[in-house]
């Protein structure tokens, strides 16, 4: 079971942000951000990797310090989004549990049934 943060922007779809580890923010780092439209992390993230690669003598001394910057951005990618969301202006309004995303935005349609019209099912 998975626990999800529902954010919600006026006239806009309820975005879910599970509590998990990040897999796609540690293999692809500022890209998965970016792709989550978390654009200040994204940037920073790179910059941060551009330094660690410019600024490290030595392979060793370079892999640890990049492999410490992917688990980070594991550990805190969901909730770099969150904050990012939050920068937009969404509003953290419900926390939803379910073994899948579908399961948790039924959950949470039926705790906030007012949401049903913003809410656009994705075709299978």
């Amino acid at each position: 079971m998975t626990f999800y943060s529902t954010h919600l922007k006026a006239h806009e779809e309820p975005v879910l942000v599970p509590e998990t580890f990040s897999w796609g923010a540690l293999f692809f780092g500022p890209i998965w951000l970016a792709f989550h439209r978390a654009w200040i992390p994204a940037i920073l993230s790179l910059a941060a990797g551009l330094l660690i690669a410019l600024l490290t003598h030595g392979i060793a001394a370079t892999v640890i310090l990049m492999t410490g910057l992917a688990l980070m951005l594991g550990l805190t990618g969901h909730d770099l989004r969150r904050w990012s969301l939050e920068r937009s202006g969404y509003l953290l309004v419900h926390v939803a549990a379910g073994r899948d995303e579908i399961e948790a935005m039924q959950q949470l349609l039926h705790h906030r049934p007012d949401l049903e019209d913003r809410y656009r099912p994705r075709p299978a």
